[in-house]
């Protein structure tokens, strides 16, 4: 039996790395985190290679694929920290709106979402990274009250995917009456992220109450996460490689010194056995599902906590040149930070897992 990628998985994630490279280069990033928001034109080369409806099926107009392609997609955009929407429009919104959404709510959406054009921000934090002082949203008959903090793919957003207190799904549209917006200043300045205030504000209900939809969102953002900081954890490795056959000291690279071997050595120890944690994770989503939450809380806590010890070593690696803004080493070290926390940290997620083994009570 063989345990890895297949060709056609291979070749789409060698394509959306190759297209990243064109479009997303350092220069790009720097300019869309100074300008703040998502960058339009990444967004539109990563929308016509399918990546925005890469888990839409294809009677809605997207490929079709499972979640282990969004994992491989979302390393690759974590690797260049690609300055576009992703976790929750391409993944989180229309797991979503497949397990919940009638017939017609998928009809309304879906294609939108997979051509690109449309752009869904998800409020699930206060269900995800655990309760917040004051905020949290109640739903009473079909609108919606109260406050959703650190909003996904905030940005530009033509719609929001919202949980209430009960777990119950609801689409918001972006201009709707007594919805007040507000953009959060975090630590990635890559992402764009957001507060929702919401004061009877009109939803639209999901058409079925599913209260694993909640779940399974959850836990594929949380697969992405995991990936994200793959990503971003080996490109920070090549960086530290790379200046370490450079940067001399004493009449010899540094990368000669054994010290710093077994910096770059630690790293990689550490990173690459979390590749087929994720693999699984994604894999064990479609194909075991009773594992599903598990295996995702797994992957994001220990790959995000393996991530930041990267983060931390290669720049250390870089000397005080790692800290400076021209080598921008530190998008990657904030993309990390905030994967980390992002839909939970560490400990929130291992009690989730707990919680699904019945280990503990929620």
């Amino acid at each position: 039996m063989e345990f890895g990628l297949t060709d056609d998985q291979k070749m789409m994630q060698d394509s959306v790395n190759r297209t990243l490279e064109r479009v997303s280069a350092l220069e790009r990033v720097r300019k869309a985190a100074e300008a703040g928001g998502h960058a339009a034109d990444v967004l539109k080369a990563v929308a016509e290679l399918g990546v925005t409806g890469i888990l839409i099926p294809e009677e809605y107009g997207g490929l079709g694929l499972k979640l282990l392609d969004a994992a491989l997609a979302a390393e690759a955009l974590g690797r260049h920290v690609a300055p576009v929407p992703f976790v929750a429009s391409s993944v989180m919104a229309p797991l979503a709106i497949l397990h919940a959404g009638s017939e017609a709510q998928k009809r309304k959406w879906l294609p939108a979402l997979a051509s690109g054009e449309l752009i869904a921000g998800v409020a699930v934090s206060e269900r995800a990274g655990g309760a917040r002082d004051k905020a949290g949203i109640t739903a009473k008959g079909g609108k919606l009250s109260g406050k959703a903090l650190f909003v996904l793919d905030f940005d530009g957003a033509g719609i929001y995917v919202v949980a209430d207190a009960r777990g119950s799904l609801h689409v918001v549209d972006a201009g709707a009456k007594g919805l007040e917006k507000t953009t959060l200043n975090t630590i990635d300045q890559t992402r764009a992220i957001g507060e929702l205030n919401f004061h009877d504000v009109e939803a639209e209900a999901l058409a079925h109450e599913a209260p694993a939809a909640l779940e399974r969102m959850i836990d594929a953002g949380r697969v992405m996460l995991a990936a994200d900081v793959l990503g971003a954890g080996g490109r920070m490795i090549e960086k530290a490689v790379d200046y370490a056959k450079e940067r001399k000291q004493f009449g010899r690279v540094i990368g000669s010194y054994q010290a710093v071997k077994h910096m770059c050595a630690e790293m990689i120890a550490e990173l690459e056995p979390c590749r087929s944690l994720i693999w699984y994770a994604a894999y064990a989503f479609d194909a075991f599902p009773a594992e599903a939450r598990r295996m995702a809380a797994h992957a994001k806590a220990h790959t995000t906590e393996v991530g930041t010890f990267v983060a931390r070593t290669a720049t250390e690696a870089h000397g005080g040149m790692g800290f400076t803004d021209l080598l921008g080493l530190h998008y990657w070290f904030k993309r990390i930070g905030f994967d980390r926390q992002a839909l939970g940290g560490p400990e929130k997620v291992r009690h989730d897992a707990a919680v699904a083994q019945g280990w503990v009570g929620n």
